[in-house]
């Protein structure tokens, strides 16, 4: 890891996208676009269904996340009804989420979380505040199966 910031990974874990309706979805991006489908998961917490797929066949990291609301009252099914659905967040994957955690809030970014939560796939996540970067929705992720 020569190089990089203290405790990243230095790729993107993955690409998160709301979704209304998971199944349809599916239909884009794993019949349509060839994306191979890794898993499907509930999310209680969260009140989501979802949908990993791998982007790279050949085994690299990286994932299309699709969330799909379970409930008319969670964050995500705010987003679709906010702003449509579409693309949610980037999550780029780091060796050491509390370490980043600290990087980012000593340059002065807000954390969404105060400490660490699960998300899919088991992976520690942590959110940033679109304020201040650039308006992108950022996750920050580690550990976890995929």
């Amino acid at each position: 890891m020569n190089g990089l910031p203290a405790g990243t990974a230095g790729y993107i874990d993955h690409i998160g996208i709301a979704v209304a309706d998971l199944d349809s979805a599916l239909l884009l991006y794993r019949d349509l676009m060839g994306l191979e489908l890794e898993h499907i998961e509930e999310i209680a917490s969260e009140q989501v269904r979802v949908a990993m797929l791998k982007l790279d066949r050949r085994g690299s990291a990286g994932h299309i996340e699709l969330l799909a609301p379970l409930s008319d009252d969670c964050n995500i099914a705010r987003f679709i009804a906010k702003k449509g659905p579409g693309l949610h967040h980037i999550a780029f994957a780091a060796d050491d989420v509390a370490t980043v955690m600290q990087r980012c809030r000593e340059a002065g970014l807000q954390l969404l979380d105060e400490k660490p939560r699960i998300g899919a796939g088991g992976k520690q996540i942590v959110f940033l505040h679109p304020r201040g970067t650039g308006g992108v929705l950022m996750e920050i992720c580690g550990g976890g199966a995929h």
